[in-house]
């Protein structure tokens, strides 16, 4: 039987009390920008929410902690609530960790389109519009679990388009336990939707602004439409005003282009066009296995200060935040079979690899120098398998550089 069709935004996850990250570096105009994106990227959901033909806002947890956020962040986030209030747009908000329903201010009170789901049981809620139901929404806030309590929203099954709203991680599998028509869920800072062999059935909508390059890419809410035949479209919209971006670069990029430098400069016009006038915050992992281009490549640090002035104070900016050069695990097989110095050095490397890198034991080397700091020392026996590794790669980097005669381009000198 044919239903009603409608159309609704659902957002997530604005963390209004969390700065952005990797922005110890920046100008002083970016920092006085990024300290205001989560704000104005939280104003974007809600300005569409006001321009769009929408029938009410879906918010799934994690908007603000108030106590974190201060005045400043409730006020703003309950000015928003009012400006749908007064234009008689319903407002539906399953609580995650963050915005703990218990830890809310009592004195900080919700204009009355605002419903939260309670963190102790399921809701059912019927949406209506113009006097008849919708669709239903059956919510309940997160209880502390990370993940989705599927059978926790069991209710009385309807023939209203049923849309569950929670917040924590599920899978395609567990939701379909429920058999809901659809899922809008929040936990995860990136955007991610869930589809069987149907289509999509549920959207974690990601945070409006991402805030390290571990939350790469775009962000921002979904414009969801269900159509009389509850058909449903999902529309991923941007709103962020800074987009964190990771570049891998190899040799053959290299290669291609000549150098480096016009390397970068060509990666950054293609991110800026694709960003669309957002500012932008980078990071590089340039990875080389061609010994031939070594020099071409040069310091890493050199590299990052070139970018940073050239590209980091435009407007838009795009600043980069790291640069890792990655030397080659392998070097010629005519070095290694030299009957020299740099031929015995690269066979010994090899046995270390052959034993694997995290066995290696660093913390006697520090014997033969008595005057490095306790903290050093302590970095040096509790190091990490994989920064073992990439120990091993500079130092074996290093050892080839100086064992040929050449300048240890990729090393910081003091």
């Amino acid at each position: 039987m044919p239903g009603e069709s409608f159309r609704f935004i659902h957002a997530s996850d604005f963390h209004l009390e969390k700065p952005l990250g990797d922005m110890d570096e920046l100008p002083p105009p970016l920092k006085e920008q990024m300290a205001l994106a989560p704000h104005q990227a939280m104003d974007a959901v809600f300005e569409a929410a006001l321009s769009n033909n929408i029938d009410f806002l879906l918010l799934t947890g994690d908007l603000i902690n108030p106590s974190a956020a201060g005045p400043y962040g409730i006020n703003r986030l309950l000015a928003q609530f009012e400006k749908l209030n007064q234009a008689k747009k319903a407002v539906y908000w399953a609580a995650g960790t963050a915005d703990d329903p218990q830890n809310w201010p009592e004195a900080c009170a919700f204009p009355p389109n605002v419903t939260m789901f309670p963190r102790d049981r399921v809701t059912a809620v019927n949406v209506v519009r113009g006097g008849r139901p919708i669709c239903r929404l059956v919510g309940r806030s997160s209880d502390g679990r990370s993940s989705l309590h599927v059978p926790g929203f069991q209710t009385e099954s309807s023939e209203e388009f049923t849309i569950g709203v929670g917040h924590g991680d599920a899978t395609t599998e567990t939701l379909a336990e429920s058999r809901f028509d659809f899922w809008c869920l929040g936990g995860r800072h990136n955007r991610l939707e869930l589809a069987d062999s149907d289509g999509i059935v549920a959207v974690f909508a990601g945070t409006p602004q991402g805030r390290s390059l571990k939350e790469a890419g775009p962000h921002g809410y979904s414009v969801i439409d269900v159509d009389a035949d509850q058909n449903v479209r999902v529309s991923d919209m941007p709103c962020d005003l800074f987009r964190y971006e990771n570049v891998k670069l190899d040799s053959a990029d290299v290669a291609n282009v000549g150098t480096i430098e016009n390397l970068i400069g060509e990666r950054i016009v293609r991110l800026q066009h694709d960003a669309g006038g957002r500012h932008l915050i980078i990071g590089w992992d340039i990875g080389i296995d061609n010994t031939d281009l070594m020099g071409r490549v040069g310091n890493s640090e050199s590299l990052l200060d070139w970018v940073q002035r050239e590209y980091g104070h435009g407007a838009p900016a795009a600043w980069s935040a790291s640069l890792r050069i990655r030397p080659p695990q392998k070097y010629p097989k005519s070095w290694y079979d030299e009957d020299t110095i740099l031929g015995d050095y690269l066979r010994i490397v090899a046995d270390h690899r052959k034993g694997e890198a995290a066995a290696i034991n660093l913390l006697p080397m520090t014997e033969e120098h008595p005057g490095l700091p306790t903290s050093t020392t302590n970095l040096l026996a509790e190091m990490p398998a994989n920064t073992k590794q990439e120990t091993l790669d500079q130092a074996t980097l290093l050892g080839v550089e100086l064992l040929r005669g050449g300048k240890p381009d990729w090393v910081n000198q003091s």
